[in-house]
């Protein structure tokens, strides 16, 4: 019997498929799916990088799974479209398409003129999406970035930390990163066309005044901040009642499980892969609590060295974030012994448990959680928490917040999900030590649904309504960007 061999993709097929990933070749517009979509509110900062010609770089957008990379690529070939690139100088490609998951860089350049018949290399906007499936991806894009400079190369990736790594050690003045994080509360009010119920104000405290946001309607404001917190972080969940009503189906399978046993393994060479999730799963349910290496190794059973990689893993596919401690005077331990680790992300936690309700135990730690995660995307000062012990006190404050270079503490923050502690300022012990001790005037303390100030011992604590706090942070934070 005559043995038949393997047949490799023809060239017909790929120039094919590259045909269908680039529908404005022949229609000279986007798909409307991707059209119909409200752009983030990321997208202007984005696309100065992708259409800013005169510096020789490219981009690497960076972001975990379904946070809308893909989307804001082809909005930006939108964009592009509108200030009159021509369509057919503008080519999108899938690297984890399997029909080009083994092509160079190079060919799949020149696969992209031949299927619209151009020779000329020069004046393309080239879109490589899930580009970390290429190995050693960064050499080729800073081959392709040399070699063809009159064309704009831009990448997506969903490995975070990985892919910043290799594109600080070999794209040093060549590639310019662009973090894309999961969804703030601010952008969730404006994809969900919310703004009506936001308005600036201004909060008076000795020696200036704060501008943060009040609401109209603190009751409806709630309600979505915990819609937010289970589902809110991926745009495609909060307009989809399908997967609402089943976000384990969707979250878990579809960015949990891919991270966790694909990804990673490929990646990193990760053998265990079921060690791995069972230590992610206990990490998402303790998301905002206090652990040592020590303790979650005995809990686990997993050695201290190969937790640390874990960890390194896991925070690089941008699953969680690890938090370091300081004292009441602000000063970091010589020994990292003690740590907090945050989901990025709270609604990764109902996708693996169940769905919250505002009056569960663990919506404390939740809000919490989502309160960080607003943070997260100011790269350039990630809070820190405090925890000391003197005698028989031991304080704790949630977050800190010190100077990036001379590392002075700036604010506190206690977060609570109760207006309890309005009336009951004394029971902020911890708050108004480290206050005291840092000569702070002012500290602020998160509630349900209050928004005042109190004078306790001295010192000013603005009471704030978390979900107000959460919004704040994101408008705050995309402004910074905008004037960086």
């Amino acid at each position: 019997m005559k043995e038949v061999g393997l047949k490799s993709v023809s060239e017909e097929l790929i120039l094919e498929r590259l045909k269908f990933e680039n529908s404005w070749w022949s229609m000279g517009k986007i798909d409307l799916d991707y059209e119909q979509m409200t752009r983030r509110l990321y997208f202007d900062l984005f696309f100065q990088l992708v259409s800013e010609n005169e510096v020789r770089r490219s981009v690497v957008l960076m972001g975990p799974r379904r946070v809308g990379k893909t989307v804001l690529m082809h909005h930006a070939i939108s964009a592009l479209i509108e200030k009159g690139v021509s369509p057919k100088k503008i080519a999108f490609i899938n690297i984890e398409n399997p029909i080009l998951l083994n092509i160079g860089l190079d060919q799949l350049f020149l696969f992209v003129r031949k299927a619209v018949a151009d020779d000329d290399a020069k004046g393309w906007y080239i879109f490589f999406d899930e580009i970390q499936y290429l190995s050693d991806w960064e050499v080729h894009f800073k081959v392709m970035v040399d070699g063809y400079r009159g064309t704009r190369f831009i990448a997506s990736g969903s490995a975070a930390a990985a892919l910043k790594l290799k594109s600080s050690e070999s794209g040093a003045g060549r590639f310019t990163d662009f973090m894309l994080p999961p969804l703030t509360f601010h952008e969730y009010i404006h994809l969900k066309k919310l703004n009506v119920l936001m308005h600036p104000l201004n909060i008076e405290r000795p020696g200036g005044v704060s501008q943060i946001f009040g609401t109209i309607n603190i009751k409806e404001l709630n309600r979505h901040f915990i819609d937010y917190i289970n589902y809110g972080g991926y745009p495609e969940v909060i307009f989809s009642d399908t997967i609402r009503a089943n976000p384990g189906r969707y979250i878990r399978s579809d960015i949990i499980d891919k991270v966790l046993l694909r990804d990673l393994p490929s990646l990193y060479g990760i053998g265990n892969v079921q060690e791995l999730n069972k230590l992610f799963a206990t990490l998402a349910y303790n998301s905002g609590a206090e652990i040592s290496y020590q303790s979650l190794s005995a809990m686990s059973g997993i050695s201290k060295k190969v937790l640390l990689n874990y960890l390194i893993y896991l925070e690089s596919a941008f699953l969680i974030k690890i938090v370091h401690r300081i004292d009441d005077n602000a000063q970091k331990f010589k020994r990292a012994d003690f740590f907090k680790v945050y989901l990025t992300n709270p609604s990764l936690r109902s996708a693996l448990f169940a769905p919250l309700e505002g009056t569960d135990n663990a919506m404390g730690m939740m809000v919490e959680t989502a309160i960080f995660s607003q943070w997260l995307h100011r790269e350039w000062r990630i809070p820190y928490y405090a925890r000391w012990s003197k005698g028989r006190f031991q304080g704790e404050v949630d977050m800190v917040s010190l100077h990036e270079s001379t590392f002075k503490p700036l604010w506190a923050l206690e977060i609570k999900w109760s207006n309890h502690y309005v009336d009951h300022p004394e029971k902020l012990k911890s708050l108004v030590s480290f206050c005291k001790s840092n000569n702070f005037d002012t500290a602020w303390a998160t509630t349900i649904d209050i928004l005042t100030t109190k004078t306790y011992e001295g010192l000013n604590i603005v009471h704030i309504p978390s979900s107000v706090y959460a919004y704040t942070v994101g408008y705050n934070t995309l402004v910074q960007k905008q004037g960086k």
